[in-house]
């Protein structure tokens, strides 16, 4: 069994990308991003757009990675699933802000597939070593195409999620706990998925399944 858990606005209380853009970035930021919401660039064009709007120093961006806050509910989910299941973190985010808030919450180290960020002299930009160039979503880490190859093909593929960048594998995985705009896709595709708040809420559901072994039929929310 594998879990691919999500990170901005998943295991991350609110979008980093967008916490940062905020904090450090030119407002044009925002017409960036709605024109890839309304699918006029793909998300590798909006986050390379984006991130070179970033306008700050290698200090103060490593200050407001750690400062960046995680759901406290995640280690006690992780501690259960870890006894019989593999678990990733795959996200189309920033690889290093990732890690260094996982450090500095004194998460576990986990295996964390994301783009990778590149500081340069006024700011940062990016590249993307888990780019798929057949991605149907045009996204800089193709979530199908990590979940594969991690589970070998043959392993359940349990999706923790809240976002656009969930949405592709959303349709093939096995389970599907989704909140925010991930929930409203399912929603409107006939999509099974749990809704959730937190991990506490996705443990809760786990310790429900027998012998932890999910069916994609598994909960349908209304």
């Amino acid at each position: 069994m594998l879990f691919i858990v999500d990170f901005d606005g998943t295991l991350s209380l609110r979008d980093t990308v967008d916490a940062m853009l905020e904090r450090f970035a030119d407002p044009e930021w925002k017409t960036v991003e709605q024109e890839w919401l309304d699918g006029r660039i793909t998300a590798v064009q909006c986050m390379q757009k984006q991130l070179r709007m970033v306008k700050s120093n290698h200090v103060s961006l490593e200050k407001f990675f750690r400062e960046i806050q995680l759901d406290a509910s995640f280690l006690s989910f992780y501690k259960h699933v870890s006894q019989f299941s593999k678990v990733a973190i795959v996200s189309d985010g920033l690889g290093h802000a990732i890690r260094v808030a996982m450090k500095n919450a004194a998460l576990p180290e986990l295996p964390v597939y994301a783009n990778k960020l590149h500081f340069v002299s006024d700011g940062i930009d990016i590249s993307w070593p888990h780019m798929n160039p057949t991605c149907c979503a045009g996204n800089g880490v193709c979530k199908c195409a990590v979940a594969n190859d991690l589970s070998g093909g043959s392993q359940r593929v349990i999706l923790v999620g809240d976002g656009k960048s969930d949405a592709c594998l959303a349709k093939t995985a096995d389970v599907v706990f989704a909140k925010g705009s991930l929930m409203t896709f399912c929603k409107e595709n006939a999509i099974p998925h749990i809704k959730f708040r937190t991990f506490a809420d996705v443990l809760s559901e786990i310790r429900t399944w027998p012998q932890e072994t999910p069916q994609r039929s598994v909960g349908l929310a209304s």
